[in-house]
């Protein structure tokens, strides 16, 4: 006898009856389809489900409770909506407008109109302050004033700000106290982060620089535990981690204050008088076929062709190099020995060769503009002292964070940020770094310093440093001018980032910028950061181990309680990450910086600190390109310490749960702050093993979009015009204005335009699908294959707008990102993982999955009929 009949009516039990069983038939459990009858039956009964309002709601209720399945439920279905209703209460989408902030209906409208209005005057104020002549009449009024008193104010000011500085950072505070003074400042920034311009800029620096000098010192005098060996050699450790990233931080900010964004300088005399050029292309073990293009390309700069001469310097004395380079008319040169790697190749060809006014110098794989030496030579002219000018290196295949992420043009990459951001603001200071390619040097410098420097596998840095101590000038222009293949896997990138964090710190050792004459202040330290940059291995380390020393041995390395390690940790960790998303999150997202770190923190930790007591040990090592990544699979030798670092995070976490069972219950808060610093380690760690899986790269040739008006005549003499929407040195995809204009196995030629020029190209047609077009070119010629190259990669506008196609940075969402990929890594580690240690895997990512399936959605706006 079914009880549910002595309660109900025979319709609503037949109803209950089929809901039961249709959710039993889609695998629900026996107690989950139970509960879900209890709590519709008691929904009936006491939400008056009938009423319209109720009704609107069910009938909507797949898009306004997206992760609930009403045919499959689950035991806690009931959490999941309690939860969800909450989150929608107070954050439900009003329309389907596209815009960076929905808009939202909750019971703090009024209050969030006030700060959109709010929001709305600090935007236009720079704007109002400017046509008010603000700024106009405060410069006119120091004008007035003599220099020397000009001078007197400053310093007074200067003094006057630095003595308030240092009233704010030392003054001790209680909790109370503290808690009101980094509300104050949280909340003064919040407001002045909205405000555009670079004085709000400064504004935010200082904000950050104050809280963050606060904690450091309360750090140094109310932290360590003297009285406990343990405790303190620990703690010990962890300020001194702390005081390198501060001593990071400062100069970083000093270093990004005003980036310079230099602009293109027009010849300023006849072509006749224009400098010869010796274009030099270094080669050591790359293929021809990644060799070829940049030479195809080198060959088309726009420059007096008896002025430009080509140089092929093949220090891998390779016979088919050699007939390619006499086939092509450049220059081809060997030498006897191959000493010094790249710089002594270099310089042979220099002592050789070599008689052109200036250098520019192309890596092999980086294929250059044709407007390169139109962009870059006119400062040469204008400035008798600039020996070096440095253009961006551009990628256009994904580097392995890109490729194994599935991130590529989604996020900025590795190298944005120093090209984007850093090199700006170095060429402020005039110290602007040679990277080895992309550039062009006078010839007269960089024969007074010996030619490039051999001293260091840096040889590049190490070059400019020694320009720089000779008082020349140096430029940076942050337009890219050539493209090249960046890293094939994860193995390569940490290769190369070790070679240059050696190199880094042997010219630390060796030639040290703090020291020495020629430098001038700024200089020193644009040249100090970059090199204690590529010290963050072990301080990285130190920070994903720190909390286990409490959880594990019971070492305080904060002795402070647990609400003043949150009131001054806290306000540090947000003002600076507020700030550099405000300085750099056109160029670094925020937060990506931690996982970056912490792949390469092992693996340099090693040599730089080999290299800070044996400058001299280490090689030259050359970075593989072009190759391929035959299928997806577990980087395995990479990833073996990131998984010792996991397993040890994962026994803290253990420890952690006994400590709340077991220990005083004074200690519960310093535990759960050690739990959270630890789940954040996991993250991120997390996020380290998600790298190591290597993406399959089954293209030698690396696909590049654009959008360029072609054509493909056929063989009949019919003229289909299409749009370019990607090429490769291969073949290219295009977009038709008619579906099926093609058809596959067609022999078509591709018509481009070059100025006024245009170019025919026989090609097959590979693959039709719709309006879309696959075409791979068939059987160029030399001659073709140039003028390809110099149609597409070579174009000058080709790669210039590349970098405005990120996304804004928005710290949440970034946080939010670096979340899910360290939930992938750690699926990862289930699929590829060692047998021994799957079964952990798979439950601890099982267990997160339930968590996550338990936390709010967002939900899609209504569409509008």
């Amino acid at each position: 006898m079914n009880p549910l009949r002595w309660l109900l009516i025979p319709q609503v039990c037949q109803a209950l009856q089929r809901r039961y069983s249709g959710a039993r038939q889609h695998d629900a459990s026996v107690i989950a389809s139970v509960l879900q009858l209890l709590w519709c039956t008691l929904g009936w009964a006491f939400l008056r489900f009938e009423t319209p309002a109720w009704q609107r709601v069910i009938r909507d209720r797949r898009r306004l409770y997206p992760h609930i399945s009403p045919e499959r439920p689950r035991p806690l279905d009931i959490l999941r909506y309690l939860l969800q209703s909450f989150w929608l209460l107070l954050f439900l989408p009003l329309d389907s407008s596209v815009r960076s902030e929905r808009l939202r209906l909750n019971a703090f409208q009024p209050l969030f109109r006030w700060r959109q209005r709010l929001y709305q005057w600090l935007g236009q104020l720079p704007e109002r302050m400017d046509a008010q002549g603000v700024s106009q009449r405060a410069e006119k009024r120091l004008r007035r004033l003599s220099p020397t008193l000009r001078r007197v104010l400053f310093i007074i000011v200067a003094m006057g700000t630095t003595l308030l500085a240092l009233l704010c950072i030392s003054q001790p505070f209680g909790l109370m106290t503290q808690f009101i003074f980094v509300l104050l400042l949280w909340g003064l920034a919040m407001l002045v982060r909205r405000v555009p311009g670079r004085l709000s800029t400064i504004m935010l620096i200082v904000l950050s620089l104050t809280v963050s000098c606060r904690y450091l010192w309360w750090r140094y005098t109310s932290t360590l535990n003297g009285d406990d060996p343990l405790s303190l050699s620990f703690g010990v450790l962890l300020i001194a981690a702390e005081t390198y990233s501060w001593t990071v931080l400062v100069l970083g900010y000093f270093q990004t204050l005003w980036p310079l964004n230099r602009q293109p300088m027009t010849m300023p005399i006849p072509v006749d008088q224009w400098p010869s050029v010796d274009l030099l292309v270094p080669t050591f073990n790359e293929p021809l076929s990644v060799v070829k293009p940049t030479i195809y390309a080198a060959l088309g700069i726009d420059w007096p062709k008896e002025k430009l001469n080509i140089y092929l310097l093949d220090d891998g004395t390779r016979d088919d190099f050699g007939e390619f380079a006499a086939s092509v008319g450049v220059h081809y040169v060997v030498r006897p020995t191959h000493e010094h790697a790249k710089a002594g190749n270099i310089n042979h060809a220099l002592q050789t060769r070599c008689q052109g006014d200036y250098v520019a110098i192309f890596d092999c794989d980086h294929v250059p503009t044709r407007s390169f030496l139109q962009m870059t030579m006119g400062w040469f002219i204008k400035e008798e002292r600039m020996a070096m000018l440095q253009t961006p290196h551009h990628f256009f295949s994904p580097d392995p964070f890109e490729r194994n992420l599935g991130r590529f043009r989604r996020t900025p990459n590795e190298g944005s940020l120093f090209y984007g951001l850093v090199q700006d603001g170095n060429d402020t200071w005039d110290a602007t770094f040679f990277c080895g390619s992309c550039a062009v040097l006078r010839r007269s410098a960089l024969d007074e310093i010996g030619g490039i420097a051999v001293e260091t596998v840096t040889e590049d840095a190490h070059t400019s440093l020694r320009l720089h101590r000779r008082g020349y000038k140096s430029a940076y222009i942050r337009i890219p001018q050539a493209a090249g293949l960046a890293t094939e896997n994860l193995s390569a990138h940490i290769s190369q980032r070790i070679r240059w964090a050696r190199g880094m710190v042997q010219i630390f050792r060796l030639d040290n910028p703090l020291f020495g004459k020629g430098l001038k202040l700024v200089q020193r330290l644009c040249y100090a950061n970059a090199m204690l940059h590529f010290l963050a291995g072990i301080p990285r380390l130190i920070f994903l181990l720190a909390p286990l020393a409490f959880l594990l041995f019971h070492a305080y390395i904060i002795y402070a309680p647990a609400l003043a390690i949150a009131l001054y940790v806290l306000p540090h960790m947000l003002h600076t990450s507020m700030t550099n998303s405000r300085i750099q999150g056109r160029w670094r997202h925020s937060f990506w910086s931690e996982v970056y770190e912490t792949v390469l923190a092992w693996y340099i930790a090693r040599p730089t600190t080999v290299a800070l007591f044996n400058p001299h040990k280490g090689n030259f090592n050359v970075t593989a390109k072009g190759g391929l990544v035959a299928e997806q699979h577990l980087d395995w030798v990479i990833t073996r310490p990131y998984m010792c670092l996991v397993l040890i995070n994962l026994a803290g976490i253990g420890m952690a749960f006994w400590r709340m069972a077991n220990g005083p219950t004074t200690e519960i808060l310093t535990v759960w702050v050690s739990l959270i610093w630890v789940i954040y380690n996991m993250v991120i760690l997390g996020g380290a093993v998600a790298v190591s899986v290597e993406a399959r790269q089954i293209r030698e040739a690396h696909r590049v979009e654009i959008a360029m008006p072609a054509a493909i005549a056929r063989k009949d003499g019919h003229m289909v015009p299409c749009t370019l929407r990607d090429y490769s040195d291969g073949g290219v995809g295009v977009e038709l204005r008619e579906a099926d204009a093609l058809v596959e196995d067609e022999a078509v030629h591709l018509l481009l335009r070059r100025g006024q020029q245009e170019f025919s190209f026989p090609c097959h047609v590979q693959r039709v699908f719709g309006r879309r077009a696959g075409i791979r070119l068939h059987q160029l010629s030399t001659e073709q294959h140039i003028e390809f190259i110099q149609c597409t990669f070579a174009r000058a506008d080709t790669w210039a707008l590349w970098q405005d196609g990120f996304p804004e940075d928005k710290p949440v969402q970034s946080l939010a990102d670096i979340m899910v990929l360290g939930f992938k890594g750690y699926l990862r580690l289930a699929e590829y993982g060692p047998p021994q240690l799957r079964q952990l895997f798979t439950l601890l990512t099982g267990l997160l999955s339930w968590l996550a399936s338990l936390l709010p959605k967002s939900v899609s706006a209504r569409q509008q009929a």
